[in-house]
């Protein structure tokens, strides 16, 4: 079956407007930005995390350190065959102990995935806090996970998918709504 675009929700100019906004609000939030430290969830929460880090740069001439996080060994869906061949390298050198960290993401779903990043997480030091970050929240929650900041919240269907699209890997910033399609 191929994926059929139902609708453009985001442009590149409506991604980095809402990046800016949520920028101001960390700002705003974290009185002492030199605790603050910014992990990625991998792939697009990497590209998005370092966005951030270029944004508070900009505004508030500190930088922020930005770690990397994989958490394909956390993940509740994967058996531990499949996951050895899709594990990559959690990159965080520096510590996370006592730290606020921002987790930064493309697209909140399940809650899931933020579960899996803060147990992995948990497992690397034990941060005074962990925020989070999202570009989509899409619902359909199946744990009780909210996000701190978010770019655009974007009530679907379950048959609907959120594809997030970024510049660093896919040449274009947008956010489309797909569903099903026929078959060709």
């Amino acid at each position: 079956m191929e994926e059929k675009i139902k609708a453009s929700v985001m442009d590149a100019r409506k991604i980095k407007r809402s990046l800016q906004r949520m920028t101001t609000e960390i700002t705003e939030r974290n009185r002492n930005l030199k605790n603050l430290v910014i992990v990625g969830i991998r792939t697009r929460g990497v590209y998005l995390g370092k966005r951030l880090c270029k944004l508070i740069k900009t505004l508030e001439g500190i930088e922020i350190p930005m770690g990397v996080l994989d958490i394909t060994l956390y993940r509740d869906d994967f058996s531990e065959l499949e996951a050895q061949h899709m594990v990559k390298k959690t990159e965080i050198d520096f510590s996370i102990q006592k730290k606020d960290v921002l987790l930064v993401d493309d697209v909140l779903f399940t809650g899931r995935t933020i579960r899996a990043a803060m147990d992995s997480l948990i497992d690397l030091g034990r941060p005074k806090t962990i925020q989070l970050l999202v570009l989509i929240d899409r619902g359909h929650k199946e744990l009780p996970i909210r996000a701190d900041y978010v770019g655009k919240v974007l009530p679907t269907s379950k048959r609907e998918s959120v594809q997030v699209h970024l510049k660093e890997i896919d040449e274009k910033d947008e956010v489309l709504i797909t569903e099903p399609g026929g078959i060709k």
